[in-house]
């Protein structure tokens, strides 16, 4: 893990020195990671496909114009987060965007694909209709932490919040899940 991190930190000096070569190992490194997390978001490969390219395009300007990039795998996906409510704006304002659910929809269909990999079918569709029912924020928080393995001080980057709001939002968000759950499993019984 430290090494990991010696090597991301090695990346973003040799690419903060213009380093094409250093850049395309960052490109790389995050492509995957970066798709994912826009496709869950915007539920269209193309639309993902464009977005991602998107942020990289901007991180790379952010990096020749010399912004102060402490930490990369945050500005990366601050960057990737700030272009989705971008495009969701820029939808609302051609009036042309999906009503909130069929949004939440296509989301929780994107999260659910994900998760088909790591659970068997019948636990895919109950953990669907449960983060289904979760806010917005707590989705979020969830997919940050444990579909894309973020640590905590990295998603208080990406929703600029404090990492001690960070905490309460994702420790609320899985006790809300896990009452959703129970509920669900008491009913079934």
């Amino acid at each position: 893990m430290k090494e990991h991190n010696l090597q991301k930190k090695y990346l973003l000096f040799k690419a903060k020195n213009k380093d094409p070569k250093a850049f395309s190992k960052v490109y790389d490194l995050y492509t995957e990671r970066i798709y994912r997390f826009v496709y869950f978001k915007v539920s269209n490969q193309e639309q993902a496909q464009d977005l991602t390219s998107e942020v990289f395009l901007k991180t790379w300007q952010a990096i020749i114009d010399g912004k102060d990039i402490r930490n990369l795998n945050a500005f990366i996906y601050k960057v990737a987060r700030n272009l989705v409510i971008d495009y969701y704006r820029q939808e609302r304002k051609r009036e042309v965007a999906l009503d909130q659910e069929e949004v939440e929809q296509q989301q929780m269909t994107a999260v659910v694909d994900q998760l088909k990999e790591m659970e068997t079918k019948l636990e895919v569709e109950k953990i669907e209709a449960k983060l289904k029912e979760l806010k917005d924020e707590y989705r979020e928080v969830i997919i940050l932490r444990f579909i894309e393995g973020l640590s905590i001080k990295e998603i208080a980057e990406i929703v600029d919040k404090k990492t001690g709001t960070v905490r309460v939002i994702l420790y609320r968000a899985i006790n809300t899940l896990k009452e959703l759950m129970s509920e669900s499993e008491g009913q079934e019984s």
